[in-house]
């Protein structure tokens, strides 16, 4: 028997599957700007309607308590919240220094699961060309 939610939809957005390199098609309902099913839809390549476990349930991150949702940098023991460009300048200079004392080779660049292809691999492009370092990883190739 299939689910049948008590309330219609606000919106049903059809993207991309973030969890893996197939490029699932999906289906997400959202009821008050929160996601509450995921359907794959039949007409759509590669998946024609079949979902693996995370693509189907693995979406209740998005909302977690425990998410960060801002940079955070530890100033006299504690993290406190940042800008994005104070970040992002703390994270260049420290790369840069940490090339300049050791080299290019001692720093790796770990890529996500939850990231797209085009994520990974500008991820890959930036480990390579800008750092200039070949230890690149993905946790998705197990």
């Amino acid at each position: 028997m299939a689910y049948a939610p008590t309330f219609s939809p606000d919106r049903v957005v059809r993207t991309t599957c973030p969890y893996c390199g197939v490029g699932c098609q999906i289906e997400l309902h959202t009821k008050g700007g929160v996601v509450y099913r995921v359907d794959a839809p039949f007409d759509a390549q590669p998946n024609k309607g079949k979902l693996c476990v995370k693509g189907r349930f693995g979406h209740d991150y998005l909302w977690h308590p425990d998410r960060l949702t801002k940079p955070l940098l530890r100033r006299n023991g504690q993290l406190v919240p940042v800008g994005w460009d104070e970040a992002l300048g703390f994270v260049a200079d420290r790369l840069a220094a940490i090339k300049s004392e050791s080299g290019p080779g001692s720093i790796g660049v770990l890529c996500g699961a939850r990231c797209t292809n085009e994520e990974n691999y500008l991820m890959q492009k930036l480990a390579r060309q800008v750092i200039g370092t070949h230890n690149v990883d993905n946790c998705a190739r197990l």
